[in-house]
């Protein structure tokens, strides 16, 4: 009768084989990865060199010669995004650094935003024209130079408008809702514990606070004089005061340069070449970095798919799904 267990030797041949196999399965595996990520790197590389999102990022001064600086100041001004007090700073700071400049532009399109962060603005302007006395700073509005995006005009040496720009809202506010309505009729109770009785300060959830609203409006109040100083303080006598000026209503840039809000009529174009006298134009706004791109495209919606991504992974692994 034959003996089904084969020789010792084979065995060994037969599991050398299939361990060599597993080997080259694995390492097939692993080089189809490392060619599946290359080909992403490359394809990512020509979207993102596509997109410009190489290639961005701080622009060294690599200028000789007279130029006019540009700095923009873009969108609603706030502590992150493109109008950022310590991004229009940094692009000021740089400006006036150069030796090559003859004079420095902030052009606004904004409809203002933060105080505190227009007030680091202001401030700044003012430190660096009496640092750097022979550069003159011109501010060059375009659509739209309102609230806190006018404070920061209110700062140099001369505005320049177009006559159909949007000029002025020298006013502060804060907006919220009210639900308390919607909560009776929905069956909604809003349960609200606090240490301090104002922690709930201006709480949409709850009745208006008599006393809450008072003393948010003398907080406003408060701001609100603060910019009108800066305003005063930075127009001067050209300032032709009316009871609304500081009203919160909006001019048009031809009504701006009758009130004193503004100087005249120009582009950036113009003003480097008529004003300034230097027409080269040297762009110093701070631009974005690849990653700064990508996390403002995709946003919070990526980190949140991120986010489900990975609890799903971990349900899963868990076996809960």
């Amino acid at each position: 009768m034959t003996d089904p267990t084969p020789p010792q030797w084979e065995r060994a041949v037969l599991e050398r084989v299939a361990l060599r196999a597993l080997d080259e399965q694995r390492r097939s595996r692993q080089w189809g990865a490392l060619f599946k990520l290359l080909w992403f790197i490359l394809a990512f590389t020509i979207v993102a060199a596509w997109l410009g999102w190489i290639g961005r990022g701080e622009k060294e001064a690599s200028v000789t010669g007279s130029h006019t600086a540009v700095v923009d100041l873009e969108g609603v001004i706030a502590p992150e995004g493109k109008a950022s007090a310590e991004r229009v700073i940094r692009g000021l700071d740089r400006a006036f650094k150069d030796s090559g400049t003859r004079g420095v532009i902030l052009r606004i399109n904004s409809p203002g935003g933060s105080p505190v962060q227009a007030g680091h603005i202001y401030d700044e302007m003012k430190r660096l024209r009496a640092k750097y006395p022979s550069v003159p700073l011109y501010v060059v509005v375009q659509d739209l130079c309102a609230s806190g995006g006018y404070y920061v005009a209110a700062a140099a040496d001369r505005i320049y408008v177009d006559k159909a720009s949007l000029v002025g809202s020298i006013g502060v506010i804060i907006s919220s809702f009210g639900f308390t309505g919607a909560m009776d009729k929905l069956g909604i109770e809003r349960r609200a514990y606090t240490a301090g009785e104002n922690k709930d300060f201006l709480d949409p959830f709850a009745p208006e606070n008599a006393t809450q609203r008072e003393y948010a409006q003398k907080m406003l109040d408060e701001i609100h004089q603060q910019f009108i100083k800066a305003v005063r303080d930075g127009r001067g006598k050209r300032l032709k005061e009316t009871p609304d000026m500081f009203s919160g209503l909006v001019w048009t840039g031809a009504k701006s340069v009758e009130l004193g809000l503004a100087d005249g009529f120009g582009s950036t174009q113009s003003v480097a070449r008529d004003v300034i006298k230097a027409e080269k134009l040297v762009d110093y706004t701070p631009e974005d970095s690849v990653f700064e791109t990508l996390s403002r495209r995709f946003g919070t919606s990526f980190g949140a798919a991120l986010g489900r991504a990975a609890l799903e992974s971990a349900f899963t692994a868990r076996g809960l799904r």
